[in-house]
């Protein structure tokens, strides 16, 4: 029904083919069983899985190299991925994902037990710091796996991504989930095809994290729909545009959920943004992004900014699953926001001081607290419009005077 064709499938009739029963009740599985053999396939059956796979490396964009243990995953398997010339975007998702360290791919995606067997820690319960765990753990499990990058998915705690040099990120799940199956396969599926896309590590865990979700609000197994996932994705629940704060969320001793609040122009949203937005969210059980409207940016910045309109600018920050309200305000300064929300925690990138933040005085007045957090080197708004407008001019000077007065 997907429109794809099995003529690249290898049958081999000594073996039977994988199969999972799973018990299930609201909420959570009861129990599973599989049935297929664990032992490695027999050497005619590899070297046709290995020069299959030889093939389709001369054409692929990206490999999703999924490994179950039910013995595909053969030396003569793994050489291919490793001696190939032309090698696409690797992505694994192996019970053991130390077997293909020393392949080195681009990205692994352990679920946690996975990820803790592999750092040789012991598991904690599901109430307990799983993420903070894997956090202070980044630079040994990417060592270990040899990936670039690493996304450990916590079932209905979201995932953690980890990057070599950068901060970790944080993507959460929004707690209506049906059952956790398939949610792995789809995640793995969609965080490949992003990075394949050239999605920066945090937008791609923020886009697989989503097809996850849509797949686990559904009963048993089910397929990411591409509507719902335009549709999870547009975010428009989470968006006050209006700039007033609801209610339930302005009365401090009845919401019952602790609140982190930061705020910016968010124009043309980059991997530094979505770094602090995932990190700040883990202040709070609630993360509420002020926004400057359209007018207060061109005070702040300049008559030539905002690149994008506020409209637009709340939708793709509201698309991020860390992100839980939107709302514009239209003052240079959020204080009187600060003043309605009274946030616990107020979270700014570390290029400010507790000393030059201006609303820090009125958060710590207000009973709250300021978290300053280290912000991604090299990465801003102003620095992404100067290298567009400068390959603008190139390729300007490339066309030539016929095609400028075209």
């Amino acid at each position: 029904t997907a429109g794809l064709g099995s003529g690249l499938l290898v049958t081999d009739e000594s073996r039977p083919t994988a199969v999972k029963h799973r018990v299930l009740a609201p909420r959570q599985m009861l129990l599973r069983m599989d049935e297929g053999g664990r032992e490695p396939v027999g050497r005619r059956t590899a070297a046709t899985l290995a020069a299959r796979l030889a093939e389709q490396l001369s054409w692929c964009d990206v490999v999703i190299a999924c490994d179950y243990g039910y013995g595909a995953f053969t030396e003569e398997v793994t050489e291919v991925l490793a001696a190939s010339r032309r090698r696409p975007l690797l992505v694994v998702d192996s019970r053991t994902p130390a077997v293909f360290r020393a392949i080195r791919p681009d990205a692994v995606k352990p679920n946690y037990a996975e990820a803790v067997a592999l750092l040789g820690q012991p598991p904690l319960a599901p109430e307990g710091d799983r993420a903070g765990q894997i956090q202070d753990h980044a630079g040994l499990l990417l060592e270990r796996s040899g990936a670039d990058l690493a996304a450990v998915t916590l079932d209905r705690d979201g995932a953690v991504v980890l990057q070599a040099g950068r901060p970790s990120l944080r993507t959460y799940a929004d707690g209506e989930a049906k059952t956790t199956v398939g949610a792995g396969d789809t995640f793995t599926s969609a965080l490949a095809l992003a990075l394949a896309a050239g999605a920066d590590p945090g937008a791609a865990a923020e886009f697989a994290s989503a097809a996850a979700d849509t797949v686990v609000r559904k009963p048993g197994t089910a397929n990411c729909d591409p509507a719902e996932l335009r549709r999870r994705l547009a975010g428009a629940g989470k968006i006050q545009p209006g700039g007033e704060l609801p209610a339930w969320l302005t009365d401090v001793p009845g919401r019952g959920s602790r609140v982190a609040f930061t705020n910016g122009c968010f124009d043309l949203l980059h991997g530094g943004h979505v770094s602090l937005l995932s990190r700040a969210k883990a202040f709070g059980e609630l993360l509420v992004v002020g926004v400057n409207s359209d007018e207060s940016v061109r005070r702040l910045k300049g008559p030539a900014r905002p690149v994008l309109p506020l409209a637009e600018r709340m939708r793709v920050l509201a698309a991020l699953g860390c992100v839980d309200v939107v709302v514009p305000f239209a003052a240079d300064s959020p204080a009187e926001l600060i003043e309605r929300l009274r946030p616990d925690v107020y979270v700014k990138g570390d290029d400010y001081t507790r000393q030059t933040l201006p609303e820090a005085p009125l958060v710590e007045r207000l009973g709250g607290v300021v978290e300053l957090l280290s912000t991604v080197g090299g990465l801003s708004t102003s620095k992404i419009i100067r290298e567009i407008r400068a390959l603008s001019a190139v390729d300007e000077q490339r066309a030539g005077p016929d095609r400028k007065g075209a």
